[in-house]
């Protein structure tokens, strides 16, 4: 493992990338999400020399991101600010961890609630990582999915998490002594429930084709095993969930495709800073690539 600063050069790295291939200056509204990794994405469109930019909207997924928006110089505007009918044209956002079928969990910044909204109403979301986020499999490395929940609900929601096979499920806790439990911008608390590794709907196939004479994987959480998307949707329909940190499903193109306007949770292509420079790229539809280190 590298050292933190290490770690920053890859985001740096990868936001660059990120930003070469789908920032477009003539955008009118551009999502930035949350975390130390979007300070680099957000460095990177500072450093075009393009005049354009000042005339463009950028839309924050919280306080953290509102402020780096304000420290660039740059034009702010509220999700729930935007005008009626707008898409925005391109979010950026980091992740606490993405699989082969660029499935993420979020939310370890505790701002899941506003990034998914400013996803799903983007026309593609770019996720923009270090390589220690670079997992074949979700629950891989990162060891829970956060949860926003209403604080009355807590306990309530805890037990049912339980009951779907998680592993210690908690409220998170401030750093701070007797700080007490961390609260979201909508004065939520997050819950961290750990499960076992998530499976894809491929791995739910392969097992099928392997014992065909066996009661058939389901994914439905079954000896603790979970597919990606039906375990997200289990913990949505908990009454007191707000949101949670599983982005699943469509992406943003795949959306516009199926003739809807907002709704893709995945990004379209995510971007990982590696510890040789190199950077990463798992884009929907394509075999992962290595983009060498940027000279310079």
């Amino acid at each position: 493992m590298g050292s933190m600063a290490d770690v920053e050069t890859a985001k740096r790295n990868a936001a660059i990338r990120a930003v070469a291939d789908h920032f477009n200056p003539s955008a009118r509204y551009v999502g930035i999400g949350s975390g130390s990794t979007i300070v680099h994405v957000v460095e990177a469109i500072k450093a075009i020399d393009d005049d354009r930019i000042a005339r463009i909207n950028f839309v924050p997924t919280g306080y953290q991101s509102r402020q780096v928006i304000y420290n660039a110089g740059f034009q702010d505007v509220k999700f729930d600010s935007l005008p009626k009918g707008v898409t925005i044209d391109v979010a950026f956002d980091g992740a606490d961890e993405v699989d082969e079928d660029l499935n993420c969990i979020k939310g370890g910044g505790a701002c899941l609630y506003q990034e998914k909204l400013v996803a799903t109403h983007a026309k593609k979301f770019i996720c923009v990582a270090d390589h220690r986020k670079l997992q074949s499999r979700l629950l891989s490395k990162w060891p829970s999915i956060p949860i926003e929940v209403e604080p009355l609900a807590c306990r309530s929601v805890i037990e049912r998490l339980e009951s779907l096979g998680s592993h210690k499920p908690s409220i998170r806790e401030g750093h701070m002594q007797k700080a007490g439990p961390v609260k979201t911008d909508q004065d939520n608390f997050i819950i961290d429930a750990p499960f076992s590794t998530l499976l894809l709907p491929k791995d739910i196939e392969l097992s099928n084709s392997l014992h065909p004479t066996h009661t058939g994987l389901e994914g439905n959480g079954e000896d603790g095993k979970w597919e990606v998307e039906k375990l997200a949707r289990e913990i949505k329909s908990i009454e007191g969930v707000l949101s949670v940190g599983l982005f699943f499903g469509m992406n943003g193109e795949e959306i516009e495709k199926a003739g809807k306007r907002v709704g893709g949770q995945k990004p379209v292509a995510a971007y990982f800073g590696m510890e040789d420079g190199s950077v990463v790229v798992r884009k929907t539809g394509e075999t992962e690539r290595t983009l060498p280190p940027i000279q310079g």
